[in-house]
């Protein structure tokens, strides 16, 4: 499962080398032990402009997800074997997030991570109550299972 990790943001540290473990823990956990997967940590001010061309929302977010398999065709399929797609997470938002919440960066991180290979994985919280309550359980159970987190 080649996991493929950049940072864009310079000024806040984070621990990259436990993010990728974590990142290979829930895709085992997800079932997709072959899946690649890009994960890209970038600032607030990309974070909007990504939001902005690809949602429509003129504000920064949280974490995006980028899956590949959906912009797969029978046609394209072969050229993209068992790509899962991209996961892009904004520091600083994390780090506001982490403060609010009364965790660690890393762990807010972790939380995002899930999030965002669940969003890949075909979960979708905005889609309807069912299934943002069928979405947080399953992050809640991914959290409990790789890194003990209530």
């Amino acid at each position: 499962m080649p996991i493929h990790m950049q940072s864009r943001v310079r000024r806040i540290a984070f621990d990259q080398a436990r993010l990728e473990r974590s990142a290979s823990a829930i895709l085992s956990d997800v079932g997709e032990t072959s899946a690649e997967l890009g994960i890209l940590f970038v600032g607030d001010q990309r974070m909007r402009g990504l939001n902005r061309r690809y949602r429509g929302k003129d504000r920064t977010t949280d974490v995006l997800a980028f899956a590949m398999r959906e912009a797969c065709t029978p046609h394209t399929s072969h050229l993209m074997p068992d790509i899962l797609g991209d996961v892009v997470i904004s520091v600083p938002m994390a780090t506001r997030q982490a403060i609010a919440a009364r965790r660690s960066l890393d762990e807010e991180l972790v939380w995002l991570l899930v999030h965002g290979i669940l969003h890949l994985c075909g979960y979708d919280h905005e889609r309807s109550e069912k299934e943002a309550s069928r979405m947080h359980r399953r992050e809640r159970m991914i959290l409990r299972s790789i890194v003990g987190l209530p």
